[in-house]
């Protein structure tokens, strides 16, 4: 079973794709997405527990991995399989 994703995007958003695109690679089939071009409270909401303003913002059950740049790092030295096993 893979932990629950939460991913913070927008429409237009190069870098969401390849994120869900990546997770998709590795299994995952169910990320819950929020829009925050379509919603802008959600985007302020994105802001205070992230303390960031760009997408993605990707959470892997309570942890907040960050944008596509760091999950893709997270591949990149072996940690995402396990953060998704909910290690």
């Amino acid at each position: 079973m893979t932990a629950r994703v939460l991913m913070y995007s927008t429409g237009v958003c190069p870098y969401c794709v390849m994120a869900e695109r990546l997770l998709t690679a590795k299994g995952v089939q169910n990320i819950e997405k929020v829009r925050v071009d379509l919603q802008p409270e959600q985007r302020v909401e994105m802001m205070q527990k992230t303390g960031r303003r760009t997408v993605p913002q990707i959470y892997i059950g309570d942890t907040h991995v960050g944008g596509f740049d760091d999950l893709s790092k997270l591949e990149h030295e072996g940690k995402l399989d396990a953060l998704l096993q909910g290690a």
